[in-house]
């Protein structure tokens, strides 16, 4: 059974040097789950040959605008295209007021059934329960209400010897409480917005540092660690990877596009 990630963007704030806005696509036995999605995600969609209308999950960490301004945009083309099926939306209440407003602007009435799950940002639930996948939302810490998400395989296939998990955590300070959240996943996604040398901006900021992501992972015990939400001040990301590495050797910095099996 398929259980892969697809990075779409892994810059933040700001798109630079060809690294678009966060937004990741996971496959799970060829269902689409979208988790965040930043200015240009349809594009990057589309770049890579991925179907949009094929997504049935969204799921938005945090409501800036590097992680949810591709939204109005998506839904739109699906709109366009004539999407029938219904799909499901997770993310902080106050994002359904912001939609509402902006298709009501637009005199825009969708023609596909939006079904929205407000999140509940303090603290660890179920969201999302399959006959093959369950997915889990938990706290992080952040300047404004932001959750991470662990997306856990049930009844894996025989020929799989152990269920795999991905986790995904979002714009987050160092913080060792969403340990027990991600323990033992086969693969933790972990932002790492700076080098360990701007700690203290990174602490004011509430963002990690490569080798606080690498920390985490080391003691989570996780299987392997994927970096993201790279300042733009960086254009050469190999003195992050090394950094994380230092910690968790088992680190990777995709490119945009690849698709990684989990």
């Amino acid at each position: 059974m398929t259980f892969s990630i697809t990075v779409l963007g892994s810059s933040s704030a700001i798109p630079a040097y060809n690294r678009n806005l966060s937004a990741h696509l996971l496959n799970v036995n060829e269902r689409l789950f979208l988790i965040d999605c930043g200015e240009g995600t349809q594009f990057q969609l589309r770049k890579f040959h991925h179907s949009y209308q094929r997504i049935k999950h969204v799921f938005i960490s945090h409501l800036h605008g590097d992680h949810f301004f591709g939204l109005i945009g998506l839904f739109n083309s699906m709109h366009l295209l004539g999407r029938k099926e219904e799909l499901h939306l997770y993310a902080h209440p106050l994002l359904q007021n912001i939609l509402d407003i902006q298709l009501q602007a637009s005199q825009t009435r969708l023609v596909f059934p939006l079904i929205f799950h407000p999140l509940q940002t303090d603290r660890y639930e179920m969201i999302l329960e399959e006959e093959r996948l369950s997915v889990h939302s938990f706290p992080l810490k952040h300047s404004i209400p932001t959750c991470g998400f662990a997306f856990s395989e049930k009844n894996p296939p025989r020929k799989v010897p152990k269920a795999r998990s991905y986790a995904y955590c979002s714009d987050t300070a160092y913080s060792e409480e969403i340990i027990p959240y991600i323990q033992g996943v086969t693969l933790l996604y972990h932002e790492a917005t700076f080098m360990q040398g701007m700690a203290a901006i990174a602490a004011e900021k509430l963002h990690s540092t490569a080798k606080e992501a690498g920390t985490i992972a080391n003691k989570a015990k996780v299987g392997k660690l994927l970096l993201g939400h790279f300042s733009a001040r960086y254009e050469d990301l190999n003195p992050l990877l090394e950094e994380a590495k230092s910690i968790f050797p088992s680190t990777y910095i995709p490119e945009e596009g690849m698709n990684i099996s989990v």
